[in-house]
């Protein structure tokens, strides 16, 4: 049973006024649009307002609003000649066992499945991701999604059309898998879409995700990837590319962050000359 009040009698009223085949193709089409596009627009005014200026991870390099208007008019388009195509046969779902029916799952079974769907999604994105980065792929492929060294919300799906293909399809692998409920399938859809945006946004904020939860990457970990053209592959966890040794430079580069922090820290604590020469 669902554990929201009114959740189930709002999810019935849905399914019964609108065909299920219009839910899992035109539905979740519009709800992508409405999530990816509402992602970026805090991170849009924050590119407007200098106050957050300062937790730009990269902050020597300005993305200006022409080069976002092109990112968003390619974007858009491949929204529509690859993105919308695809999800339009998405009705295929209940071939795949996605289920649209009147009964809602409890948010315990939501939130474990679409945790599960991350975990696939994350593990599958690491390989298909180092794999565009073999000279071939990168060269033909996924150099475009690399026009922006300093990205930011919108460019994470800018890229070429058969990556969004490619890489799209470590996002539905998990769904494949667990076989969730249509509802469940639209809450991976939004926080998917809240993750890609926010890992490219380029901003390392003190309430960042990644400063509360050690084993997610988030900006800091995905910018140095476009700032370095390589390691750190997966899309949310930290732990594949450390396992597989792909993160050596991050961390590395890191240490080193640490390290200066800690020697400017050390040289506004010591004491001058003469407050030395005073204090003998």
């Amino acid at each position: 049973m669902a554990e929201v009040p009114g959740l189930q009698e709002a999810w019935g009223t849905l399914v019964e006024n609108v065909p299920a085949w219009q839910l899992r193709s035109f539905g979740t089409f519009v709800l992508h649009e409405m999530f990816y596009w509402g992602s970026y627009l805090p991170f849009f005014v924050m590119d407007r307002t200098p106050y957050f200026h300062k937790w730009k991870i990269q902050d020597e390099k300005e993305n200006d609003l022409p080069g976002q208007w092109q990112c968003f008019k390619a974007v858009m388009l491949n929204h529509m000649l690859v993105v919308f195509p695809i999800v339009m046969v998405s009705h295929l779902f209940e071939f795949l066992g996605v289920d649209a029916g009147y009964e809602v799952p409890s948010l315990i079974t939501i939130a474990f499945q679409v945790f599960v769907c991350f975990l696939i999604e994350d593990f599958c994105f690491y390989w298909g991701h180092r794999a565009l980065h073999t000279d071939f792929l990168y060269r033909h492929i996924h150099s475009v999604h690399h026009t922006y060294s300093a990205p930011f919300g919108i460019a994470a799906e800018y890229a070429h059309p058969l990556e969004v293909i490619f890489l799209g399809l470590s996002t539905i692998f998990g769904p494949i898998i667990c076989r969730p409920h249509l509802l469940t399938l639209w809450v991976y859809l939004f926080f998917r879409c809240l993750q890609t945006v926010e890992c490219h946004s380029g901003y390392d904020f003190p309430w960042s995700l990644n400063r509360w939860l050690p084993f997610y990457g988030g900006a800091d970990f995905h910018d140095h990837h476009h700032k370095s053209y390589s390691g750190n592959y997966a899309s949310v966890f930290i732990w594949t590319d450390y396992i597989y040794g792909t993160d050596t430079s991050y961390r590395q580069w890191k240490s080193k962050m640490a390290a200066d922090e800690k020697k400017l820290a050390s040289a506004d604590c010591a004491p001058t000359d003469s407050a030395a020469k005073r204090s003998t």
